[in-house]
């Protein structure tokens, strides 16, 4: 499998308040990766909330980075339209993937509508045991004297077992799915210019013709509450097997979608903990606090850093003229580090007043149809830490993804501290 990137030395980034402000492009994928896309984003909250840069991946684009300007724009499809591209660059036409989170009513709704039954309350109850005893067996196989990476033995294991269990996936190969999800996310238009474009495509066509094996043995067998099972026996979407890039833009979706929110906030929720030991203090002592603690992760980690949508017509944001066709790229990861919004957004409180209320899942229509799944995941991945480990310490340099897209990590090394 391919290596995506390596971490830049902080040297190569400018610094942001140095910068002529019309000259600040936060789509370049090394701001996070070398820890300074905050930074660039809290000047924009700071000096220009709706900030034109006129060389994005495809073309200028509007970043909008208050949280109320970025929900007024979430909440309002039938202005802010999210047709075919969301994030900040175009997709080429050649190969421009279609999924329902890059469409509008109608469309979104059914294709939305027809998996949303995986991820119900109720389908999530039948799961929690299943998750906890795969939880539980994670932490049992960690080596408790030595350094590990938590990244791959602990977050990717954890949401890659989950997503199998949605897509009903076979359990020897479940590791092909935070591949795919990696290489979905490796191009241009996300910031990462590291993967050979003609090559992405390859493996993406290969994931394709994997699950069309797949659909068909869905279709042809007694309808279940797997993702492909619904799509296939819906007769809304039982037709998309025939449009290779709709039925490989939905496959697409859902498996980022399961996989990147849950698996980067379990891998910065224990960085976050190393680095507020208050804050483990607290949990230890009220273990309570575990019902709020997976909203202060999302929000701290807002995994998904932006969505992007294209005005249907002349408008305004934040006293901004936006022209019709124009890009408009909401930051979430801004809008939740957004102080006049959010008290000390820059600290992480597990006791925060209203955790959920952030950005990171998005509003409106669009909202993410896993929100519920992923907190579920986290919530219980802290009850059994709490069960066994007294500190996570993290012991090495962490490795951040190369994204302007997905706000993730590669590497976390840490020790386990077992409880007395």
């Amino acid at each position: 499998m391919t290596a995506l990137a390596t971490t830049p030395t902080p040297h190569e980034i400018a610094d942001p308040w140095l910068l002529p402000l019309e000259t600040i492009d936060v789509s370049a994928g090394e701001l996070w990766q070398g820890g300074r896309l905050h930074d660039y984003l809290r000047r924009l909250r700071q000096e220009d909330p709706v900030h034109w840069s006129p060389t994005g991946p495809s073309g200028g684009y509007w970043s909008v980075t208050k949280f109320n300007d970025i929900v007024a724009v979430d909440s309002n499809h039938e202005v802010f339209s999210s047709d075919r591209d969301i994030v900040v660059g175009d997709q080429p036409p050649e190969f421009a993937i279609r999924n329902f989170i890059a469409s509008d009513p109608p469309v979104h709704d059914v294709q939305r509508k027809s998996v949303s039954p995986a991820v119900t309350p109720g389908r999530l109850a039948d799961l929690e045991t299943l998750i906890r005893q795969r939880t539980a067996a994670v932490l049992d196989s960690l080596p408790p004297d030595e350094t590990f990476d938590w990244v791959d033995r602990v977050s990717i294991e954890l949401t890659t077992q989950f997503l199998a269990t949605l897509f009903d996936f076979p359990w020897e190969d479940r590791r092909l799915l935070p591949y795919w999800s990696d290489m979905t996310t490796a191009n241009e238009t996300a910031g990462n210019t590291v993967m050979n474009e003609d090559e992405r495509r390859a493996i993406l066509m290969k994931r394709h013709a994997y699950f069309s094996r797949l659909w068909m043995e869905r279709a042809a067998a007694p309808p279940k509450f797997d993702f492909l099972s619904l799509m296939a026996h819906n007769p809304d979407t039982a037709d998309m097997i025939n449009d290779p890039m709709e039925f490989l833009g939905n496959i697409l979706l859902l498996v980022v979608g399961g996989n990147d929110t849950t698996r980067n906030s379990m891998s910065g929720g224990v960085l976050f903990m190393d680095q507020f030991p208050g804050e483990m203090e607290k949990l230890k002592a009220n273990p309570a606090l575990i019902n709020n603690l997976p909203s202060e992760m999302v929000r701290f980690q807002s995994p998904v850093a932006h969505m992007r949508r294209t005005a249907l017509k002349d408008t305004q944001i934040g006293g901004k003229a936006i022209r019709k066709g124009e890009r408009v790229v909401m930051w979430y990861c801004s809008g939740n580090r957004d102080e006049e919004v959010i008290p000390d957004a820059d600290t992480f409180i597990i006791d925060r007043t209203r955790a959920r209320h952030h950005v990171a899942f998005g509003f409106g229509i669009h909202r993410c149809m896993g929100n519920r799944a992923a907190e579920l995941q986290l919530k219980i991945l802290w009850e059994e830490i709490l069960k066994r480990f007294d500190r996570i310490e993290v012991v090495g340099e962490v490795e951040r993804n190369l994204s302007n897209f997905i706000l993730g990590y590669t590497k976390i090394p840490v020790r386990l501290h077992a409880k007395a």
